[in-house]
């Protein structure tokens, strides 16, 4: 939801990074390796208890995943370019979470269901991006939900610096956001298919 609503107001620090990017003779590819490479830095700054460090590291790989998208639209998107960069961020994100789970193992097992609650969401919004039409400027049809990225950010933010005392909280609330978000969105797809199929 912030990812689609927050987009206008930071589009154009995107095409500004972007543009210098491009200058630089860099593929959107190669921004895409950078932004995993720093997120998966931020994962081992955070398992080496600097916190903060880890969360500039993995704010930074956030913005840099939105940067190699806008260069992406700029030059030539690319079917290779769209794989790495949904994978890689599952990457980031599941870093962050193994890592917790590893520190904290008293609540490895909330943590797996997080997981699991990430991969049907995944599964869902990647499938609607498949068999949908798409009529945006992403390379697929993008389904937008209660949570995207930069709510995945904020709610791995909190279970970090709050971690242990609020990390059972924190994350449960992740778990129910997530799974609120996947019913929304397959109730949203599914009217659309229904409206559609009464239309012909």
């Amino acid at each position: 939801m912030l990812d689609t609503k927050g987009q206008p107001y930071i589009q154009p620090l995107l095409d500004t990074t972007a543009d210098t990017f491009v200058k630089w003779h860099l593929s959107a590819n190669v921004v895409t390796g950078i932004a995993v490479g720093i997120g998966i830095m931020a994962s081992v700054w955070i398992y080496v208890d600097l916190i903060w460090l880890g969360l500039v590291f993995l704010w930074l790989s956030g913005f840099l995943d939105a940067v190699d998208g806008t260069m992406a639209r700029k030059t030539k998107p690319s079917a290779l370019g769209t794989v790495l960069d949904v994978t890689f961020d599952r990457v980031v994100e599941g870093g962050i979470i193994l890592v917790l789970a590893i520190k904290y193992p008293e609540h490895a097992v909330l943590l797996l269901i997080l997981m699991f609650s990430i991969l049907i969401a995944m599964t869902l919004f990647l499938t609607i991006g498949n068999v949908a039409p798409n009529s945006g400027k992403k390379s697929f049809h993008y389904a937008t939900g209660l949570a995207e990225r930069t709510e995945g950010f904020i709610l791995l933010s909190i279970m970090v610096i709050f971690a242990p005392i609020w990390l059972f909280w924190s994350t449960l609330l992740f778990i129910i956001i997530e799974v609120l978000s996947t019913v929304l969105r397959f109730a949203a797809f599914a009217k659309e298919e229904r409206e559609n199929h009464e239309r012909t």
